[in-house]
C-alpha cells in the first residue's frame, strides 16, 4: 500500500525534515518579498495543502520563524510578516566602485554554483515550483523586452532556498543591495543590439531544468557559466586587475 506524505511526516525523522524544508521555503519567500512586511501569511490549512504536509509540520515551521523574529502572531487573526530592516549581520561594505561590482561577482562565484549543486540534490516539488514561477516571470519580461532585476534576484534566492541551507540564503539576502547594482547595470547592457535578454533567459532556464531533473553537477556548471557570462557582458570581457 502506498504511504502518503501525511503518513511519512508522522515519523519524527521525516517530520523534522519536512518542517525544515517548509521553514526554508517560507523564509525564502519572506526574504525575497513574496510575502511583504505586515502581510498575513496563508492559514495553517492553506499552507498544509500547498506544501502537502500535515498541520503540525506547518506549526513547527511557523514556530521557528516566530522564534527568529521573522513573523509574529495576532490572537485570532493568524501569522504576519514582521517588518525587518535590511540585514547587515554579515557586515558587507557598500558598493562604491566598479571594482566592488567585480568583487561581488567574484564572491558570488564561490557560493552560488554550490547552492545550485545542493538545490539539485535536495529539491522538492515546492522548491521546483517556486523556481519555475520566477522563470515564468523572467520569460514574460523577456517577451516584452524588459529586464526585471527583482525577478532576477528572486530566481537566485529561490535557488539558494532550494539548497535547504540557510547560510546560502542569508548570504544572498545580505548581498541584496550589492547584487542589485550589478544586476541594474547588467540589465542596461542587455538592452543593446543582439539577443542578450533571450540568452540570459536560456541560462536561467537551463539552471532550473538541471535542478528540476536532479542533475547537480550540471546545475553547478550552468550557474557558474551564467554568473561568469553576466560579469563578462557587463565588463565587455575586460575584467579589472584586482591585484594589490
Amino acid at each position: 500500500m502506498t504511504q502518503t506524505s501525511s503518513t511519512f511526516d508522522d515519523e519524527p525523522r521525516h517530520r523534522t525534515l519536512f518542517a525544515d524544508r517548509v521553514y526554508q521555503l517560507l523564509q525564502t519567500r519572506i526574504s525575497n518579498g513574496e510575502y511583504a512586511s505586515d502581510q498575513k501569511l496563508p492559514s495553517e490549512k492553506e499552507l498544509s495543502d500547498q506544501f502537502d504536509v500535515s498541520r503540525p509540520i506547518i506549526r513547527e515551521a511557523l514556530e521557528r520563524l516566530r522564534q527568529e523574529g521573522m513573523i509574529y502572531s495576532r490572537q485570532g487573526a493568524g501569522s504576519f510578516v514582521r517588518l525587518r530592516s535590511e540585514p547587515r549581520s554579515l557586515g558587507f561594505p557598500p558598493v562604491e566602485t566598479i571594482a566592488d561590482i567585480q568583487r561581488c561577482y567574484e564572491f558570488r562565484l564561490t557560493i552560488e554554483p554550490e547552492a545550485a549543486f545542493y538545490a539539485a540534490k535536495r529539491r522538492n516539488e515546492a522548491a521546483i515550483e517556486s523556481i519555475g514561477k520566477v522563470v515564468d516571470l523572467l520569460s514574460s519580461a523577456t517577451d516584452q523586452q524588459r529586464h526585471r532585476e527583482d525577478a532576477d534576484f528572486a530566481f537566485h534566492m529561490a535557488v539558494a532556498g532550494a539548497s535547504n541551507n540557510h547560510y546560502y540564503s542569508s548570504a544572498m539576502q545580505a548581498l541584496r543591495s550589492h547584487i542589485a547594482v550589478g544586476m541594474k547595470l547588467h540589465g542596461l547592457a542587455l538592452m543593446g543590439p543582439g539577443r542578450g535578454l533571450e540568452k540570459v533567459l536560456e541560462e536561467h532556464r537551463h539552471i532550473y531544468e538541471c535542478i528540476r531533473d536532479g542533475d547537480a553537477e550540471t546545475a553547478r556548471q550552468h550557474m557558474r557559466q551564467h554568473l561568469e557570462g553576466s560579469r563578462n557582458r557587463l565588463f565587455e570581457d575586460r575584467v579589472l586587475d584586482l591585484s594589490l
